[in-house]
């Protein structure tokens, strides 16, 4: 069956006379009028539609490219206006310059990381991948045109340049692409090799950056000379040919994270960050000049984090310490440093962009405070000595953007032939947002490509009788709103008017209304990020209803930077719904190095606001979460340290007094992926403060209470899946065809663990089957008893499964018949009463209720079957409802982003 969406109907129109040789007709009755329709629907041409299973598939679908750290500017022509970027989710994408829609994205592996970007000839996208894999894109729609492997030198700097010549006579500029100690020259048509050196082996240096001077077919390497040496070689573009090396040493080790290299000088800092040593580039001079500067001389507070920052400023370095950034002039004959300005709090610096020639610009980024106002920046643009300042620009960014981290220049030629100037700029939330004039053009939230955690909140209740001042921000923008409702009506709106009221009445419609709906569909997924941040999302259509970069979380001069680790449920009233709100808890770790160690933060779900925050002087590696709440409705919680000792939260004598009625059936489990083992463990007594030094809260003792070791030899641990602790079974039976009836194994300890060979064990296809077994353990984690094991020789991972209620689902791989299968496994408990008549169940004589307990001793049926499923997964997930009524469906997202 076919949904039609609409026919256009060529050669017929109906008007009261003859116009533009289309044909008239009179209609002169009903029969007429069908007979003219259907002959027009013959002649004209086909119809569009799509199929009944097509309709409704997909909801919403939005696309998200992660945090940029690569940049390049493509606005020449009288093409579209694009930026090509590269991002640390290893995801390169061309973005309209002036929406920051996305043209088309690709996404590589998740250790294929982008180190280099390059746009070659205006209408090609070169990207250097792990240091050794070379790929060239056509601009237009991102199709992939070549791919060359190099070898290389992976833990150096890899970096990607342009040549200025042609070696293969092919009229296009070749690419030149150094790792380490490794120069490749590739051809910039078709990826051709055409030479190769290694710099170490034929001189003795590792080459950190290329500088292309003014001669064509010349080029300098810079890098490092043992450990405390600096280089200077010349390239010959045409053959690689290396000559006249010459070198420096220092008395001291030198940094190797960071070299700036110009084309008149290189800076270097020494490991203990007490000198900078400039070396100054001169190709007709016989010797490499180093100049070394102390810091003191230059900072009067060098701090403990002072680091060269990696760009590109011409005649000019910039130094970052602990609350401080400095711009240091370098005088290119005397190698003198010379202190040009000292800028304080959050500063961003961006590389430096050739505009007309050979003039230079920079960017600077520099977060300001006027009056009351907050995340304001102010953007200045610089010359080469920076002591010009060509344009500054005052703009304000929302608050859940947090402060700038990069700022990516490029400059355009205005009305009247002078330079203007937009900056892309990443936010601390991942964001991305470009600049221009002041204003803050367009703004992508591509902070949620790097989602850690993610988790479901009740939308709030429908109360009757709420007013218009409480429904709408304010009375002004309700008024305007039906003012142009009735434009609309009226056919008076202007095509901007009548978006705005589309856009109002989409907001409205049942699926996107900010409220509960009676059956529970409606909800905020709240999502957090790598940057710390929190969403919350609508289900009906994927808008983001509000945003929260947690202060707590982001990092302080002097304090630790938080890495978040866990959202869990910590309120959901129930009693209280109209009164109170959801709340959240984030759990973070703390950067090493400081006494803070971990992070607690709450968050309300509804109004996206923090309510209090926590700093911890432990470590939290485990959260259990104990079926128990308060008056108040909060969840109580086991934070497990270092030590494994648990921590009680929320703190307070009435939890104290729930959990220690529960404390004997307080469980938890560890897996050593590195021992090969499983450790289980229960909760002992109260650990007295006045022994041990405890700063918060209710601290208990824990005790080992079994553990199991797999045989590292021939298994290694893949999966590792358990229940759902909030999964409601709506019945406890299972009623066969011949009415017989099976007890469903309901332990919320089990756990379903996959061990498979450790050769090669997340590689698929390159194990011998012979030697290849994969094995599936039903595991007890209260008594650690092994309630089932099942072996599937010539099997292999990646495993991925999902456990609920009575049954295990795992997916693997199949090396003899080289497919995918899946596995299913359902346990029935046999030990219950396999007949019971109405008398034994009115007077409660049978054991279908009786609560199971792990160390009592059990007999178990464990009913498996496998089956042929020719898919690739990356995730698998069950379906789940209130009560448990409906069948259970399971979700399997496969590699190419199918569910």
């Amino acid at each position: 069956m076919r949904h039609w969406i609409g026919c256009f109907v060529k050669g017929i129109r109906i008007f009261g006379e003859a116009r533009g040789g289309w044909m008239v007709v009179a209609m002169a009755s009903p029969r007429l009028l069908l007979l003219v329709v259907a002959v027009a629907l013959f002649l004209s041409s086909p119809c569009h539609a799509i199929y009944e299973d097509q309709v409704g598939v997909r909801d919403w679908h939005q696309q998200y490219i992660g945090r940029v750290k690569h940049a390049v500017f493509q606005t020449q022509g009288a093409g579209r206006k694009r930026v090509v970027v590269a991002t640390e989710e290893n995801a390169l994408a061309s973005l309209n310059l002036r929406t920051g829609e996305i043209y088309w994205r690709h996404v590589f592996g998740a250790t294929d990381s982008i180190d280099a970007l390059e746009v070659s000839m205006g209408k090609y996208v070169i990207t250097l991948s792990k240091g050794h894999i070379v790929r060239a894109w056509h601009l237009p729609d991102g199709a992939l045109l070549w791919e060359t492997r190099i070898h290389a030198n992976l833990g150096f700097n890899l970096g990607l340049v342009k040549m200025p010549v042609d070696i293969d006579d092919d009229k296009i500029n070749d690419l030149l692409v150094f790792s380490g100690s490794f120069l490749t020259a590739i051809s910039g048509a078709d990826g051709t090799l055409l030479w190769q050196v290694d710099a170490a082996a034929s001189k003795n240096i590792f080459i950190e950056k290329v500088v292309l001077p003014t001669e064509e077919s010349k080029a300098y390497g810079v890098g490092f000379y043992g450990i405390n040496g600096l280089a200077l070689v010349e390239i010959d573009l045409k053959t690689g040919d290396l000559s006249e090396l010459k070198t420096a040493e220092t008395a001291g080790i030198l940094s190797t994270d960071h070299l700036h290299v110009t084309k008149d000088f290189a800076v270097a800092l020494h490991s203990d960050a007490e000198n900078l040593v400039v070396a100054l580039i001169n190709p007709s001079s016989e010797s490499l000049t180093l100049v070394e500067t102390p810091v003191r001389s230059l900072l009067t507070n060098p701090g403990t984090t002072l680091k060269l920052l990696s760009t590109k400023l011409e005649g000019a370095i910039s130094l970052s310490s602990d609350d401080q950034t400095v711009i240091l002039a370098v005088d290119s004959s005397s190698g003198k440093l010379s202190l040009v300005e000292r800028l304080t709090g959050a500063v961003t610096v961006s590389d430096s962009l050739s505009v007309l020639d050979e003039k230079h610009a920079t960017a600077m980024i520099e977060f300001s405070v006027e009056g009351n106002a907050q995340n304001v920046f102010n953007l200045r643009v610089h010359g080469t000595d920076f002591s010009d300042e060509i344009q500054k620009e005052t703009v304000k960014l929302p608050s859940h953007r947090g402060l700038v981290q990069k700022v990516f220049l490029n400059a355009y030629v205005r009305t009247d032939r002078s330079h203007g100037f937009r900056a892309l700029v990443v936010g601390e939330d991942d964001s991305l947002s470009l600049l221009q004039q002041g204003e803050v053009v367009w703004t992508r939230e591509d902070g949620l490509a790097s989602i850690v955690e993610a988790t479901t909140a009740e939308l709030p209740l429908e109360r009757d009788g709420v007013s218009v001042a409480e429904v709408e921000h304010d009375l002004a923008e309700w008024l305007k709103g039906h003012i142009m409702k009735l434009k609309a009506t009226l056919f008076l709106a202007t095509p901007d008017e009548l978006a705005a009221v589309q856009k109002a009445r989409l907001n409205l419609a049942d699926k996107t209304k900010p409220t509960r709906d009676h059956n529970g569909f409606r909800k905020l997924l709240l999502v957090l990020t790598k940057s710390g941040k929190i969403s919350a999302l609508h289900t009906g259509d994927g808008h983001v209803v509000w945003s929260l970069l947690v202060p707590s979380l982001r990092a302080s001069y002097g304090g630790p930077a938080f890495v978040p680790r866990k959202l869990l449920q910590w309120q959901v009233p129930h009693q209280h719904a109209l009164d109170e709100n959801p709340v959240v808890l984030i759990i973070a770790q703390a950067d090493p190095g400081y006494d803070v160690k971990s992070a607690l933060s709450w968050v309300d779900a509804h109004k996206g606001t923090e309510l209090q925050s926590v700093k911890l002087s432990f470590p939290v590696m485990r959260v259990v979460s104990i079926p128990l709440t308060d008056s108040s409705e909060q969840r109580l919680h086991l934070l497990i340290d270092n030590l494994r000792r648990g921590h009680l939260f929320p703190a307070t004598e009435e939890s104290l007094a729930l959990f220690l009625k529960y404390k004997e059936n307080a469980y938890f489990y560890e897996v050593d992926d590195a021992d090969q083992k499983m450790h289980g463990y229960g909760m002992k007594d109260l650990v007295d403060p006045n022994l041990v030094d405890i700063k918060e809260g209710y601290v208990f003792e824990t005790e080992k209470l079994w553990s199991i070791v797999f045989p590292s030899e021939t298994e290694a641990i893949t999966a590792v899946v358990t229940r759902r602790p909030d999964e409601v079974s709506h019945t406890q039976t299972k009623v066969l065809p011949n009415r017989d009836v099976l007890f469903k194994y309901l332990n919320k300890n089990l756990v379903f663990v996959a061990t498979v060979t450790p050769k090669n064990k997340d590689v698929v296809g390159t194990a011998n089957p012979e030697d290849s077994t994969l094995v599936a353990y039903l595991i007890d984690t209260v008594s650690g008893r092994i309630l089932h094991r099942i072996s599937h020789p010539n099997m292999q991972g990646p495993v991925h499964a999902v456990v609920s209620e009575n049954w295990v689902v795992y997916h693997y791989f199949n090396l003899r018949q080289r497919r995918y299968e899946m596995s299913v496994l359902e346990i029935y408990d046999q030990s219950r009463l396999p007949d019971k008549g109405v008398v034994q169940l009115m007077l409660g004589q049978h054991n279908s209720s009786v609560p199971i307990s792990s160390y009592s001793p059990i007999n178990l049926e464990v009913k498996g079957q496998s089956y042929y499923f020719t898919f690739t997964l990356k995730s698998m997930a069950v379906t789940s409802t209130a009560k448990g009524i409906t069948a259970k469906q399971l979700l399997l997202g496969t590699v190419t982003d199918q569910v």
